[in-house]
C-alpha cells in the first residue's frame, strides 16, 4: 500500500452514490507535504517523457499540479470553467461534464498558452466518467500539442473512465486505483499496482533532475 492510499484510509469518507471526501487533504484543505511526494513520484512515473507544460482544470486539480510543477520545472495551465474579463482573445473550448456536482461546463484556454508541437502532462485529483479528461485532451489536439502522460491522484476504478482513456493509447498513471467503496461499512478497496523500480531513475529536487542509481516504489 502506497503513502496515498494510506491517507485515503485513514482520513477520506465514504458517502452515498460512490462519492469519496478527500477534502480534508486533498481538495479543500490541501496537504502540501502530501502534494511534494505526489509530485515526486508523478516526476518519477513519466520520467521518460519530455514535459513542456502542465494542463489541469479548475478548481481542484491546481494545487496538486502547480506542486507537481516544481519537480517537472514547467509552468501550469489551467482550463478555466467561465470566461472572465481578463481572458482576452483567442480560446481553446470544451465541454465536460462532473460527476461530483453533476453539471455541463464549458472549459476555455486561452490560445496564447498553448501551442503546436508542445508536449503536455494533464495532472487532476479524480478520475470517473474520464469526461473532464477528454474534453483537456481536445483542447490539446485543437492546439497541435500532444498529451505525453496523464497523471491522476484518485481513480475511481470501478467506474469506465480509466479503461476510456487506457484504450485510447494514452499513458494514464493513477497513484490510487479504488475497485470498491462501500459507504454502509466505510470500507475502500484498491486496486493492487505492479511494484515500480525506476532504472533510469532520477532523484528528485525541485525544479532539477538528478541522476540516480535506482528509485524504488514510493511508500
Amino acid at each position: 500500500m502506497n503513502f496515498l492510499e494510506e491517507r485515503i484510509l485513514r482520513d477520506g469518507v465514504v458517502k452515498e452514490g460512490n462519492v469519496l471526501k478527500v477534502d480534508s487533504f486533498l481538495n479543500h484543505q490541501m496537504d502540501i507535504a502530501l502534494f511534494e511526494r505526489m509530485g515526486m513520484e508523478f516526476l518519477r512515473r513519466f520520467q521518460n517523457e519530455k514535459i513542456d507544460k502542465i494542463l489541469t482544470i479548475e478548481a481542484s486539480g491546481i494545487g496538486i499540479a502547480c506542486i507537481a510543477a516544481r519537480y517537472f520545472n514547467v509552468p501550469v495551465v489551467f482550463a478555466k470553467k467561465a470566461k472572465s474579463v481578463n481572458l482576452d482573445g483567442e480560446t481553446y473550448t470544451a465541454e465536460v461534464e462532473s460527476f461530483t456536482h453533476k453539471c455541463k461546463n464549458q472549459v476555455i484556454v486561452s490560445k496564447k498558452f498553448l501551442s503546436a508541437g508542445e508536449h503536455i502532462l494533464i495532472i487532476d485529483d479524480f478520475l470517473a466518467n474520464g469526461c473532464a479528461l477528454q474534453g483537456l485532451i481536445s483542447i490539446v489536439k485543437a492546439a497541435g500539442a500532444s498529451v505525453d502522460g496523464i497523471g491522476i491522484a484518485i481513480e475511481k476504478g470501478f467506474q469506465m473512465g480509466g479503461s476510456v482513456i487506457r484504450n485510447l493509447g494514452y499513458h494514464l498513471e493513477s497513484l490510487a486505483i479504488i475497485e470498491s467503496m462501500d459507504a454502509a461499512a466505510g470500507k475502500i478497496v484498491f486496486r493492487e499496482q505492479p511494484a515500480r523500480s525506476y532504472s533510469s531513475s532520477v532523484e528528485v529536487q525541485c525544479g532539477h533532475r538528478v541522476a540516480s542509481s535506482g528509485i524504488s516504489d514510493l511508500q
